[in-house]
């Protein structure tokens, strides 16, 4: 989905970010869904969607320590 969609999203990102824009941006959005985007494309590049289950299945998956490095 192209951001440009996304129009009224509220867009926020980490506050560890060091404000080099080499970071993701997301939103989420009032029917549960949430959106991420690079933030070197604000607004002109694409957006993934995710429903509210896949969100909390890699919220889960952070929390759980399922995307460290072997």
């Amino acid at each position: 989905m192209n951001s440009a969609d996304l129009t009224g999203a509220v867009w926020r990102k980490s506050s560890r970010s060091n404000g080099d824009r080499n970071c993701v941006e997301v939103a989420f959005l009032g029917d549960g869904r949430v959106a991420m985007r690079d933030s070197k494309d604000r607004g002109d590049g694409p957006a993934l969607v995710f429903t509210s289950g896949e969100w909390a299945a890699f919220e889960s998956g952070v929390v759980g320590g399922g995307f460290k490095r072997a």
